[in-house]
């Protein structure tokens, strides 16, 4: 689309959206997304112009406008969450869908290593491990390690590392993205060997049934960490027409404020492990719903979510 008619084509909305006040956070929101993605757009084809200098005004100013006051202060988070992740998850889809199949690749690497050399679960779980659960298999409790420590000190436990593990992947996107491909590699492989192990054993719809009730949000979170890091990598590699630096500046923003925003499904996966999955008893129809409303969840507001606001604000551009 020439420059012409985007101007001509929007800059009513534009006007009216300086122009006109409102303390509601949700059409606050709208407006906000409606016009980063303006700008988004007037940064790929116009990125010299004068336009894309007035809309990067107007989107600060919207910004201040969301944030300007105490009661304000308090939608901070709604904002973040309904607007600006999931437009990054839409900005960065191709990041996401990259260390998904980075790590797809490497859990088939883990199983089938494990399946035709009989040392590769040790060697990757180690002999304690491995050792301790072929003994509660005897016991006719293969998830016992779950029962082992008391709720609170596990979930903490559990959070602090994970949380730990999804800030490494991203930072280490800083040496060139060859960092969040080595977190992908290493947890892929560690998953692969050890649902292989499971299956090895007759006890692979359970340990599905029982593992994947944190697993779901614990994974989707690294995976979705190690996209972080793919993204600030890709401004040192790929600055397009900004400098190196200006480039990794913008990366790095980007990438910060998707891996903080994942933390929120980190505690959870967390919580879930720390409580609910040493109940392995569970009905069959309650860890079936937990299992699939994570997935459910991450799906719709990582994928469909973002895409059904990016769709939204494009028909606006028509």
């Amino acid at each position: 689309m020439r420059e012409a008619l985007f101007v001509k084509q929007n800059s009513g909305k534009w006007k009216a959206y300086e122009q006109l006040q409102s303390g509601n956070p949700d059409e606050l929101a709208d407006r906000f997304v409606d016009i980063t993605n303006d700008l988004a757009y007037a940064k790929t084809f116009y990125p010299e112009s004068k336009t894309t200098a007035y809309l990067n005004g107007l989107a600060s100013t919207l910004h201040q406008s969301i944030y300007k006051n105490k009661k304000e202060d308090t939608n901070r988070f709604l904002l973040f969450w309904k607007a600006e992740l999931p437009v990054l998850f839409y900005a960065y889809r191709r990041q996401l869908l990259y260390a998904f199949l980075f790590f797809l690749t490497f859990c088939v690497i883990g199983a089938l290593s494990a399946k035709y050399d009989d040392t590769f679960v040790r060697l990757i779980l180690g002999d304690r491990y491995v050792n301790m659960t072929n003994e509660n298999i005897a016991k006719g409790d293969p998830f016992g390690v779950y029962k082992q420590q008391g709720e609170v000190a596990m979930f903490l436990m559990i959070a602090a590392n994970n949380i730990y593990v999804s800030l490494i992947a991203f930072v280490s996107g800083v040496f060139l993205g060859i960092g969040p491909i080595y977190a992908m590699l290493k947890n892929g492989i560690m998953l692969g060997s050890f649902e292989y192990y499971f299956f090895s054993k007759g006890l692979g719809a359970e340990s599905v049934l029982v593992i994947w009730i944190h697993g779901t949000l614990e994974i989707s979170a690294i995976i979705i960490a190690g996209a972080a890091g793919l993204v600030l990598g890709q401004g040192l590699l790929f600055p397009k027409t900004y400098t190196r630096l200006e480039a990794f500046k913008r990366s790095a923003k980007d990438g910060t404020k998707i891996a903080l925003g994942i933390i929120p499904i980190i505690i959870l996966a967390a919580f879930f492990e720390g409580f609910i999955t040493r109940h392995t008893g569970m009905p069959l129809w309650l860890s079936i719903s937990i299992l699939g409303g994570s997935l459910l969840f991450i799906i719709w507001y990582v994928i469909l979510y973002p895409y059904q606001l990016n769709k939204r604000n494009q028909t606006t551009l028509k």
